[in-house]
């Protein structure tokens, strides 16, 4: 993963002697927060992701610049961490289900005038209060699509302790280089997991910061069309002046209700994203070179797939998995490429089927999917994922 992030492999971590802490997934998520630069949090505690507060709360005042406020709910923190980013800060926020709902308009708002931060959903059981201490991987839809409207956003996920840090990382990388709200995706069972992690110093990967302008301010304009499809954004304050509005914008920032306008804008926040799927769209790959049956998973339940693929593999049955990291944009191209290889692709979730829906899309006739769902509040086992392995 830090290979990816720098484009080159890293051998002076090789050499060097590493730094290595016990950490619970949500402490994990401060570590990578902060080594991205993250300087501003605004949250509300709610569980299973209060420890993000709890420790960002301690640790961020910190650092230079750093702030923490407590917010009075959901809603006021993704107001707090919109205008914190406006004004230049690498803002985040972290949630659970009930709160995500909440975020929602305001993430909207994001999506729609290009706002760079970060949320953290760690998911519980659901809808509504739900079960508040148990996992559940029931919020992937609602990350894609919760908020009214077509926009484009990118979701991340985490399955162990050391990619929480990881991938935390990249969520900031990816909103700051594609300036738009990045989702990540824990459950309650990573979060809460404690291991040993190792904590990359700064020649082990790149930290992404957004474009601003470089030409004079009065001729800067705030969503003009550009190669990347991402405009360059000055720090509110900074001598440039623009205007951000949640309505449907010109170049300029301005209301616009012109059919030739509203196109063009709502074309190029897609295309920004659309046209570096092969930056954004992370997986991993376990045994699939010659798998016949591919489990596809994410989050916990990635780890009791992995188990269930190596028995498996113990008993003479070619199975493989492929990791999602990024659940959108969904990654169309490695789904199929193993869905044209294998005679089954199992997709076991905690949740009624929400990736499967989308592994169903692109699949396309391809092969048998088979799906393994579970809204209990437990994990799905590997022996669970074995079975279904054996009897594909």
């Amino acid at each position: 993963m830090l290979e990816h992030l720098t484009g080159k492999t890293n051998m002076a971590t090789k050499k060097r002697k590493k730094t290595e802490i016990f950490a619970l997934g949500n402490e994990a998520v401060v570590e990578g927060a902060l080594l991205a630069g993250c300087n501003f949090y605004a949250g509300y505690p709610i569980t299973p992701s209060t420890e993000i507060a709890e420790v960002m709360s301690a640790r961020l005042p910190l650092v230079k610049d750093g702030v923490f406020i407590q917010m009075e709910d959901e809603i006021a923190s993704m107001g707090a961490i919109i205008g914190a980013s406006l004004a230049g800060r690498k803002a985040m926020t972290a949630t659970s289900g009930p709160g995500f709902s909440l975020m929602q308009e305001n993430l909207g708002y994001a999506c729609m005038t290009e706002v760079p931060l970060v949320v953290v959903n760690v998911m519980r059981g659901g809808p509504s209060t739900g079960l508040p201490t148990s996992p559940a991987q029931g919020d992937v839809q609602q990350a894609r699509w919760g908020c009214h409207g077509d926009h484009p956003i990118i979701v991340l996920s985490a399955s162990d302790v050391q990619e929480c840090l990881e991938m935390t990382v990249v969520a900031f990388n990816f909103a700051e280089k594609y300036r738009t709200p990045v989702i990540l995706l824990l459950d309650e069972i990573t979060a809460h997991t404690r291991e040993k992690i190792s904590i990359p110093g700064p020649e082990d990967f790149e930290i992404l910061a957004r474009v601003t302008p470089s030409m004079p301010p009065e001729w800067y304009v705030s969503y003009e069309e550009t190669m990347r499809g991402v405009p360059a954004l000055p720090p509110l304050g900074s001598g440039y002046r623009f205007h951000v509005t949640g309505l449907t914008h010109d170049q300029n920032g301005f209301p616009t209700s012109k059919p030739d306008e509203v196109k063009a804008l709502m074309h190029r926040q897609f295309r920004k994203i659309d046209q570096f799927f092969y930056d954004i769209q992370l997986f991993d790959e376990v045994n699939c070179e010659d798998a016949e049956v591919v489990v596809l998973a994410y989050g916990c339940v990635a780890r009791s797939a992995e188990l269930a693929v190596h028995m498996a593999r113990e008993r003479g049955v070619k199975a493989g998995l492929l990791k999602l990291k990024t659940l959108f944009p969904f990654p169309k191209t490695a789904v199929q490429a193993l869905a044209r290889q294998c005679k089954a692709l199992i997709v076991p979730e905690m949740n009624m089927g929400q990736i499967s829906r989308e592994v169903k899309r692109v699949n396309n006739g391809l092969t048998h999917i088979i799906t393994n769902n579970r809204v209990d509040g437990q994990i799905i086992t590997p022996s669970e994922i074995f079975k279904n392995i054996m009897q594909a």
